[in-house]
């Protein structure tokens, strides 16, 4: 019996000019599952984010995400995920607290359910004396856990995340890990691009490696690895780079 998929990307092709960033990309997300999506710079991670959830409309191929397509109108997609995007653009001059209660009833949310959520979200984030506080001066771990907030805030399916855990510290990190195994323990399912292997390791029981706008190889975790680790999986699925031959012997002098 087949998994039930909470997204399907299927042929996807995504140019900029010249440039090819998504070539014939396919991709199966397990409903319930913890998806990394790993690959070099460039490799077309962002882009295939943003098409899956509606953000940037592809040149060919379909996505669904829980059975409902992403194109050609995104709206139905977007009220059943949640995004948190590498590029966080906030509205800075609100509160954490004024700017979960703008989303929520921009969703159109009761405000009673709104602040219920909002408070709950802020504690357990560890924002809460934090919440009167502008945005603009939070700090970057701050942002993403308000912008993670901002992201459930709804009560979405599924999850995606670009670069969660980039700039954040240890603690801020921790917190994110925790509500992120809270939310998949919900039946939720969590898609998030990133560079760190030891964190997806650590994390997803699925992954996919994606090079030059396609997926190179996808699967659980373990039979990725083929008993090895992540990142040697990693590096065998995109070609090591050529090894250099230069003596640096000016470094140092």
């Amino acid at each position: 019996m087949t998994a039930a998929l909470a997204v399907h990307a299927f042929d996807l092709w995504k140019r900029f000019g010249e440039k090819i960033a998504v070539a014939g990309l396919t991709l199966q997300v397990p409903d319930g599952s913890f998806f990394g999506l790993v690959g070099p710079n460039g490799a077309g991670k962002t882009t295939t984010l943003r098409m899956i959830v509606g953000l940037l409309r592809p040149d060919g191929g379909a996505v669904t995400v829980g059975g409902v397509p992403s194109w050609p109108d995104p709206r139905a997609v977007k009220a059943i995920i949640g995004v948190l995007p590498d590029d966080l653009r906030l509205f800075e001059r609100l509160s954490g607290a004024e700017l979960l209660t703008y989303l929520g009833v921009f969703r159109g949310i009761s405000r009673d359910e709104v602040d219920r959520r909002s408070a709950e979200l802020l504690d357990v984030l560890g924002l809460t004396d934090d919440r009167n506080v502008l945005v603009a001066d939070y700090s970057t771990g701050m942002r993403k856990k308000i912008a993670l907030a901002a992201a459930l805030l709804h009560g979405p399916r599924v999850l995606f995340l670009d670069e969660p855990f980039e700039s954040v510290d240890p603690v801020s990190a921790r917190t994110i890990t925790d509500v992120l195994a809270a939310f998949r323990g919900r039946g939720g399912t969590v898609v998030f691009s990133s560079h760190v292997m030891d964190t997806v390791e650590r994390l997803c029981d699925h992954v996919a490696i994606v090079a030059a706008g396609k997926v190179v190889v996808a699967g659980e975790i373990d039979a990725v690895r083929g008993g090895r680790r992540l990142e040697d999986a990693f590096i065998d699925a995109v070609g090591a780079p050529a090894e250099t031959h230069s003596s640096f012997d000016w470094l140092g002098s």
